[in-house]
């Protein structure tokens, strides 16, 4: 069985349940004021994933040496974090133009540790799983992206400057593409049993943790934002 196989219909059950939960947060009251929460949480999930994609490639060529997939499993890991570089400061950016300076402090504690949980779990896979768990993660994260004609309304419906939609309109009408060439990578992986399985439920996990982090960007705005932070309107 290779990992398409078993990964596929895990996504096509769990990918849902990020959509339904995006819907809850695009579609919630006070879009304008949810949105720079919805960047500074997504600025701390994105922080870690060229880290995470370095010491995935650095685990493939240690401590999978003489593994068949090492060498495939490797060259895509360092190829996605050269594309994924510098994201993180692309969103700042984005924060910058709506006038935030201070994202770390936009989320609150409980959407903040489902963020830890989410991403910190993938070093444990990662260094003392398989590397190859990574990939389940991956296939989540990038298979439920939002809506570009979605993403596109975003300046009208919220008054907000066009400037602070960069990376979500990037990721919107990159990550399909990306999802392709990993269904194509686990189709053609060397993977045993064990690994296979290790994906698909990281990728399971990985979902019900992402929807989590959705509902509590859904929910509403705790406070004003903290003093000296203010939300730019167009010119």
């Amino acid at each position: 069985m290779t990992a398409a196989t078993l990964v596929r219909p895990v996504l096509w059950l769990a990918c849902p349940v990020v959509h339904a939960a995006a819907r809850d947060m695009w579609t919630a009251p006070s879009l304008r004021e949810r949105y720079p929460v919805y960047l500074a949480a997504m600025h701390a999930l994105i922080r870690p994933s060229v880290p995470l994609l370095e010491a995935a490639a650095g685990a493939c060529r240690g401590q999978l040496a003489g593994d068949p997939a090492a060498g495939q499993l490797a060259g895509y890991f360092t190829a996605h974090a050269a594309e994924e570089r510098d994201h993180d400061r692309w969103l700042l950016e984005d924060l910058a133009a709506l006038g935030v300076d201070r994202p770390d402090a936009l989320p609150g504690p409980a959407c903040a540790q489902d963020i830890a949980a989410l991403a910190g779990a993938q070093y444990y896979w990662v260094h003392h799983g398989h590397p190859a768990c990574l990939l389940g993660y991956i296939a989540v994260l990038e298979g439920c992206p939002p809506d570009p004609v979605m993403v596109a309304g975003l300046p009208a419906r919220t008054g907000l400057p066009a400037a602070g939609f960069r990376t979500v309109a990037w990721h919107a009408s990159q990550d399909p593409a990306h999802s392709r060439e990993l269904a194509l990578l686990l189709g053609r992986l060397p993977l045993t049993g064990p690994v296979v399985a290790a994906i698909a439920r990281n990728a399971a996990w990985t979902a019900m943790r992402a929807a989590a982090v959705l509902r509590q960007l859904a929910e509403p705005p705790a406070g004003e934002l903290l003093a000296g932070e203010s939300l730019a309107r167009p010119a």
